[in-house]
């Protein structure tokens, strides 16, 4: 069964999407915005709720990953081409369910989302003032992606850590990050045509300034 478009547009109305590369600010957006605008705040991975109760190996076996492999050193281990198939294949088998949590709790209330739903998608059942693109450099991604205060990442780092050999594994793993925040891609997000804010300065708190700016473009601030 598939559903119209029109009719996923009219029932996502009440939506806001943030896509966008790495270390971009699109988490801590989404918790600001939900936090001052009183929104329903899914973060990143928030499918969660969702897909561990119905994705099995079998039919989504990209989301299904962690239950199916080796072990950790095997995840740290791919190579850039297989972790960028893998990150883009997870996504492509996100959409559903995404779509899905988000009609049913969007009815009454604004809703707030770290999305990996696509452009091209996105165009098909949002308009341009539901949907914000947030962008840093691949240096930027790549080079402060374990800087972040962030538990999963912790954990990936002791992983590395725990590897034959540390550095060599780091090294491919950055890689592996590098390849999902290319500048192909990054340019795909650029010229999307959608309302984009591209972070410069890792060093400068821009916080504030930045869910301004996003606020008045999702019509949260008049």
């Amino acid at each position: 069964m598939e559903i119209n478009n029109k009719i996923i547009k009219h029932c996502l109305k009440n939506v806001m999407f943030i896509n966008g590369t790495a270390f971009a600010g699109k988490s801590t957006m989404v918790a600001m915005l939900a936090e001052k605008y009183n929104l329903i705040h899914c973060g990143e991975n928030y499918h969660f709720i969702i897909t561990n109760e119905i994705a099995t190996p079998a039919e989504y076996p990209n989301l299904c990953y962690f239950e199916t492999m080796k072990d950790w050193q095997e995840y740290i281990s791919r190579t850039p081409e297989q972790f960028a198939k893998w990150y883009d294949d997870v996504a492509d088998e996100l959409i559903e369910f995404e779509i899905a949590y988000l009609m049913s709790i969007a009815k009454n209330k604004k809703v707030i989302v770290d999305t990996n739903i696509s452009i091209d998608v996105l165009r098909k059942i949002a308009d341009y003032n539901q949907v914000a693109i947030m962008l840093s450099p691949q240096s930027m991604s790549v080079d402060n992606f374990f800087e972040r205060n962030d538990e999963d990442k912790k954990f990936i780092k002791e992983q590395i850590m725990k590897a034959d050999n540390p550095e060599k594994t780091m090294a491919n793993y950055l890689e592996c990050i590098a390849s999902v925040n290319s500048q192909e891609i990054y340019d795909k997000f650029a010229n999307s045509g959608f309302f984009t804010v591209v972070r410069k300065d890792v060093v400068s708190d821009t916080k504030l300034e930045t869910m301004n700016l996003l606020a008045k473009h999702f019509g949260l601030e008049q």
